[in-house]
């Protein structure tokens, strides 16, 4: 970790009220950890907003897996997005419906037309996508 710096901000009484109440409800310790988690949060997003940027991320996808071909679609498509996906998770969570979870990893570019690509496929019920940074640059 680099040197530490202090810094001042000012801020009106009831929203940093409201926002101790947050970070209390989330578990922070203090401020200060809340604070960079939020900064990091936009830095993060700056990052994915780059079509090159190199991002990591999951996709999750709910699904009547009863609807025709659809398991199959699902699979094709990932077949033919490959390379970035790194891993897949599946649950069966009831008679009808099952949970996807895929980790993807590649240009920001690429992994939303693979999350786009999945989501808006005929009978998913619901999509996601969940983009983060590898960290090394935070």
């Amino acid at each position: 970790m680099s040197e530490l710096s202090r810094i001042g901000v000012a801020i009106d009484s009831d929203l940093l009220e409201k926002f101790d109440k947050l970070i209390g409800k989330r578990g922070y310790a203090n401020r200060s950890e809340a604070f960079r988690d939020l900064i990091r949060e936009e830095l993060v997003e700056e990052t994915w907003e780059s079509p090159n940027a190199a991002v990591v991320g999951t996709v999750t996808l709910v699904y009547d897996h009863h609807v025709r071909l659809l398991s199959e679609k699902l699979t094709d498509i990932q077949h033919d997005f490959h390379p970035y996906i790194l891993s897949t998770l599946h649950v069966h969570l009831d008679h009808d419906n099952c949970l996807e979870v895929l980790v993807v990893r590649g240009k920001a570019a690429a992994v939303k037309r693979i999350a786009d690509t999945l989501i808006s496929t005929k009978g998913v019920k619901h999509g996601r996508l969940t983009i983060t940074s590898s960290g090394s640059d935070l």
